[in-house]
C-alpha cells in the first residue's frame, strides 16, 4: 500500500472538518446501534462513519470501569442483538449450526463471541480478533481495614500492573468490581457488579514546601494509600467502629473490610444481611467521566484506555459484521483479562479460551455436518485456513518527546489504525500479513499507518504471539493510537474507535475473500 504523506492527510482531512463531524455526532449515533434495525449489517465497512461513534464509545468507557461491567455490558449487548450464550459445562455437540451466534465467558473478565457463516463447511477458517479489557489499577487487598491515621480512615489497596504510579496522585477515584453472595434461604452463591458513582477516594499529595518530590520516588505501600473518610472518635470521645461488633460477625469477610465500605456496596446491591458477603474483587477507577476536549472536539479524554478502546471497536465491528449467504467462515471476537500482568492466568490470553473454543465450535459443527470426522487434522486446516488480528493500543507520535518517535513509524490521531511490527518477534506482524490487512484497508476505505519502536527503546507486548503460536495461524498486531499509555488518564482521537471499528468490519467481512486471492 502507498504510504500517505502528511500533505495527503491534511488535503483528505480538509473535505470535512472535525468541528463539522462533532455537529453530526449525535445524529448519527443514533442511526449507528449495532441493536437497531439499521441495516449496517448489509452495509461495506467504507460507509460507516467513524465520527458517528464517538459519543456511544465515551458511554461505554463512563459506565463500565471494570473489567467486569464490561464483561457485562458486552454479555447484554450480544443478547440483544441474538446471540446465544454457552456454557463451558456443558456439551456443545448438536448446539452449533451454520447461521448461528454465539458467545461464552471465562471467570467473568474474559468474552469470546463469535458469527458462524450461513455457508460454513468443516475446515473452513475463521477471521479473528484478539485484544484484552484489563487496565491498570488498584485493588482492595483481601483485608483492606487499615488503622485509623489522625482522624483518616485509610483503604488498604494492592497495584495491579503498574498502578499507582504518579498519575494516580490528587485524582477523584471511584470504586466498583464484583461481589460473591451467599442467598441464605438456597444455599446458592451468585456474582453481583456493584459501583458508586461517585468519587469515595483520593491519593494525596504532599505539599511542596516539605521538600520531598512526588515524582518517581515515592513508596507505593506506604505514601500513596488513598483516603475513604473521616473518624475523629478518638478525640471527641464518641464510640469508634472498633469498639462496635463486627458486621457479619466475628470471622466473616465483611469484618476485614471497613465497615462504612461494607454498608455501601451492601446497599448498592440490595443485600440487607453482611454475612452472606463472601468476599469481592473490588477496585479503585477514576471517576471522571470520557469526554471529546481540543479545539474542534478532535480528541477522547479518557481513563482505561488501554486497552477498551480496540476490544470496544473489535465487538462492535462484529456486531456490525456482514451475514450474507454465501459466507462460509466464522467470525470472531475474543477480549482477555490479565493482559497487564502476563496473561498467565486461565482468563488470560496464555490459557487455552480461544483455542478450546474454536476447538469445540468445530467438533460442533462436524458432527452436524456428519460426513467430516473431528480431530487434529480437521483442527489444522481449520487454522490453516484462519487468520488472527492481534488488537492493542500502541504508541502515538508524541508532540513534546520528539526523541521517542520513529520517523515514519510513529502514528497520528485520527488518521487510522497502526500495523505494528517489531524486529525481536514482540509482535506477529510479518510481510505477509502485512500485505493482507493493506488489502483489506483499501477495501475498507481506511488508512492503515505503521508502528516500530527505535532501537534505543524496548517494546512492549501483545496477546498476539502468544496466540498465533499456538493456533499456528496467520498473525498480525494492529493498535489503535493513544498518548499517555498507562497513565491513570489517557488520550485518543475522537475518530479513533469509529476508524478502528471500520477497519475491524472490514477485517470480518473481507478475509474470506482476501484469503481466496492468495489461493493458488
Amino acid at each position: 500500500m502507498t504510504r500517505h504523506t502528511p500533505a495527503f492527510i491534511r488535503a483528505r482531512d480538509s473535505n470535512l472538518s472535525i468541528r463539522s463531524m462533532a455537529m453530526e455526532q449525535a445524529m448519527m449515533a443514533s442511526r449507528t446501534s449495532p441493536l437497531s434495525n439499521d441495516g449496517f449489517n448489509k452495509v461495506d465497512a467504507r460507509e460507516l462513519k467513524p465520527e458517528a461513534f464517538t459519543k456511544p464509545y465515551c458511554e461505554f468507557m463512563t459506565e463500565n470501569p471494570t473489567v467486569f461491567h464490561a464483561v457485562g455490558y458486552f454479555k447484554e449487548t450480544l443478547t440483544k442483538a441474538g446471540y446465544k450464550e454457552l456454557s463451558h459445562r456443558d456439551s456443545w455437540i448438536g448446539r452449533l449450526e451454520p447461521g448461528g451466534k454465539y458467545f461464552v465467558t471465562r471467570n467473568g473478565s474474559s468474552i469470546i463471541a463469535f458469527a458462524i457463516g450461513k455457508a460454513y463447511k468443516p475446515g473452513n477458517g475463521a477471521a479473528m480478533i484478539a485484544g484484552h479489557i484489563d487496565a491498570l489499577t488498584a485493588r482492595l487487598k483481601p483485608t483492606s481495614t487499615k488503622p485509623g491515621n489522625n482522624g483518616y480512615i485509610q483503604l488498604g489497596v494492592a497495584q495491579y500492573a503498574g498502578a499507582l504510579n504518579e498519575t494516580w496522585w490528587d485524582r477523584d477515584l471511584s470504586i466498583g468490581g464484583r461481589v460473591i453472595v451467599r442467598d441464605p434461604d438456597t444455599g446458592k452463591t451468585t456474582v453481583k457488579l456493584a459501583k458508586l458513582d461517585w468519587p469515595i477516594a483520593r491519593i494525596p499529595t504532599l505539599a511542596p514546601h516539605f521538600g520531598i518530590g512526588m515524582m518517581g520516588h515515592n513508596n507505593r505501600e506506604t505514601e500513596t494509600v488513598p483516603i475513604i473518610g473521616l473518624d475523629n472518635s478518638d478525640i471527641s470521645g464518641a464510640a469508634t467502629a472498633s469498639s462496635e461488633p463486627p458486621l457479619g460477625g466475628v470471622g466473616s469477610f465483611a469484618a476485614t473490610q471497613p465497615p462504612k465500605l461494607v454498608k455501601l456496596i451492601a446497599s448498592q446491591i440490595g443485600v440487607q444481611d453482611y454475612s452472606t458477603i463472601l468476599n469481592w474483587e473490588l477496585e479503585l477507577y477514576d471517576s471522571q467521566p470520557a469526554q471529546v476536549g481540543g479545539m474542534d472536539k478532535e480528541f477522547i479524554f479518557a481513563g482505561r484506555i488501554d486497552d477498551k478502546l480496540c476490544s470496544w471497536a473489535a465487538f462492535m465491528a462484529l456486531l456490525h459484521a456482514k451475514q450474507d449467504e454465501d459466507e462460509g467462515i466464522i467470525k470472531l471476537v475474543a477480549l482477555f483479562d490479565d493482559e497487564e500482568i502476563g496473561s498467565l492466568l486461565r482468563q488470560g490470553a496464555r490459557g487455552n479460551f480461544l483455542p478450546l473454543t474454536v476447538e469445540r465450535a468445530v467438533e460442533s459443527l462436524a458432527d452436524r455436518d456428519g460426513s467430516t470426522s473431528f480431530g487434529p487434522g480437521l483442527m489444522g486446516q481449520t487454522f490453516a485456513n484462519s487468520f488472527l488480528v492481534s488488537s492493542d493500543v500502541t504508541h502515538a507520535a508524541h508532540p513534546n518527546f520528539t526523541q521517542t518517535n520513529l520517523a515514519e513509524h510513529s502514528p497520528r490521531l485520527n488518521v487510522g489504525v497502526a500495523l505494528c511490527v517489531d524486529a525481536s518477534a514482540h509482535m506477529t506482524t510479518d510481510s505477509v500479513s502485512m500485505a493482507i490487512l493493506d488489502r483489506i484497508a483499501s477495501l475498507a476505505g481506511t488508512i492503515n499507518q505503521r508502528h516500530m519502536i527505535r532501537n534505543d527503546s524496548r517494546s512492549g507486548g501483545t496477546v498476539g504471539p502468544m496466540l498465533s503460536s499456538a493456533m499456528g495461524c496467520k498473525a498480525a498486531d494492529v493498535g489503535i493510537p493513544q498518548l499517555s499509555m498507562h497513565s491513570i488518564r489517557a488520550t485518543t482521537g475522537s475518530l479513533d474507535p469509529g476508524l478502528g471499528l471500520k477497519f475491524y468490519k472490514g477485517f470480518l467481512d473481507n478475509w474470506e475473500k482476501v484469503d481466496k486471492e492468495w489461493r493458488p
